[in-house]
């Protein structure tokens, strides 16, 4: 008998997939671990193995199509066996608005109608009545609140509105924002005006930062760093490696001594290793360090496991399959979770300086700049030429103090100064 394979649910938070491309076509045979397609979803690009061997029958969506779990996306049956006709996923139904995950934030009440009510702006140039919490929910969806149908009295939209938009299947976009802009005098621009759907990578990483931006109070540090000696032992060390048949390949790049050095630091200063649990603060006795990989569509997060316990290679190692993995949209959610710091560098592109969003629930991100030759004053008070690299700390205030946030930097400033000391 033909069975129908659904949109699997490949991760905790996923209730959409995006079937990104299909690895068979109806009528050809599959055997048990083939793959049959790659999905989409809110975290990754993952594949979709075989677990019903036969022939194809049905694809019932094509490639491209976004669709909550569950729904059906192809059969597979007997040859010549007629393909069943699918079922669509039983909708949702509207639910009062939860509390929001990992916001520490209890559920704010709806406040009944008044003059006061916020409205939100229509593409029409009219004016949409929202409760505030329905609105904080529709930005943290990624939803225009103008797009939404409200139930609530005189048509107002709240919030179980949203949570019924965010969760319903196959449900029609939000309605575009009204971002409409006089075009060129002389006809001509820089592109073509368009409009690209959001990804669900996209939209994840949106929700995410607003989240983070909205709920966590950030402040910021800043230290700069004597970067020349970290530099030379690189030199060396490559060098080194180069020469070693064992070790052929392998190249330390400033990011691994940066991720070495983060892993020493937050030993010394583990306070910094830690998160906000809204009644408690969790201290994390190992340090799983994220770092920041840019792919066309956003920004991923793979995690390095147990950092404080590897060698500057081990680090190296496996911070090239991360990065290889994540390039190649190979990486699984768990491959992506469970960090307790992150580490983001913009250094490549000759960005001297920036503060990262934290990445929650980690109570502090640390951003590294370029490393830029400038005029210092050495210890003989010699104006000299010196390599010096900005890092930045954000921090949640929440957890971490400023003094903590200091001394982490302070600490890290010495292992990157002395950079034979990661070695040890």
């Amino acid at each position: 008998m033909a069975e129908i394979i659904d949109m699997p649910k490949l991760s905790d938070t996923m209730s959409v997939g995006t079937v990104v491309k299909w690895n068979i076509k109806e009528g050809q045979t599959v055997a048990f671990g083939d793959i049959l397609a790659e999905i989409e979803t809110d975290k990754a690009t993952m594949e979709l193995t075989c677990t019903v061997p036969g022939t194809v029958l049905k694809i019932y969506a094509a490639a491209g199509s976004q669709l909550p779990v569950g729904e059906p996306i192809c059969a597979i049956g007997k040859k010549g066996e007629a393909a069943p006709e699918p079922k669509k996923a039983p909708a949702p139904k509207a639910a009062a608005p939860a509390i929001p995950e990992s916001t520490g934030i209890p559920c704010i009440p709806e406040a009944p109608t008044s003059s006061n009510t916020p409205l939100a702006t229509q593409s029409d140039g009219s004016r949409t009545k929202a409760s505030p919490y329905a609105r904080r929910m529709a930005e943290k969806a990624a939803l225009n609140v103008a797009a939404l149908s409200g139930t609530g009295p005189g048509g107002r939209v709240v919030g179980r509105d949203v949570t019924a938009a965010t969760n319903a299947p196959a449900a029609a976009p939000a309605g575009p924002i009204n971002v409409a802009v006089t075009p060129p005098a002389d006809g001509k621009g820089i592109q073509p005006d368009a409009d690209s759907p959001v990804s669900g990578m996209r939209a994840t990483i949106a929700r995410r930062l607003v989240e983070s931006k909205n709920t966590v109070p950030h402040f910021y540090l800043e230290v700069e760093v004597d970067a020349a000696p970290l530099l030379a032992l690189r030199e060396t060390l490559n060098k080194r490696l180069a020469e070693s048949a064992a070790e052929a390949g392998l190249k330390l790049s400033v990011n691994d001594f940066i991720l070495k050095a983060s892993a020493e630091a937050l030993r010394r200063v583990p306070a910094v290793n830690a998160s906000w649990a809204g009644t408690s603060i969790r201290q994390h006795s190992a340090v799983h360090l994220a770092f920041g990989v840019a792919l066309e569509d956003g920004l991923v997060t793979p995690v390095i496991r147990d950092a404080h316990s590897k060698s500057l290679r081990d680090i190296a190692v496996d911070a090239k399959a991360l990065i290889a993995k994540a390039r190649s949209k190979k990486l699984s959610p768990a491959e992506m979770s469970g960090s307790t710091f992150t580490v983001t560098n913009l250094g490549m592109f000759g960005v001297t300086g920036f503060y990262g969003i934290i990445n929650t629930p980690n109570a502090a991100i640390l951003s590294v700049g370029a490393t830029i030759k400038k005029p210092v004053v050495d210890a003989h008070d010699r104006v000299v030429i010196g390599q010096r690299m900005a890092i930045g700390l954000s921090g949640d205030h929440r957890v971490v103090d400023g003094a903590n946030g200091a001394q982490f930097l302070q600490a890290l400033k010495q292992i990157l100064e002395e950079p034979t000391l990661i070695l040890i």
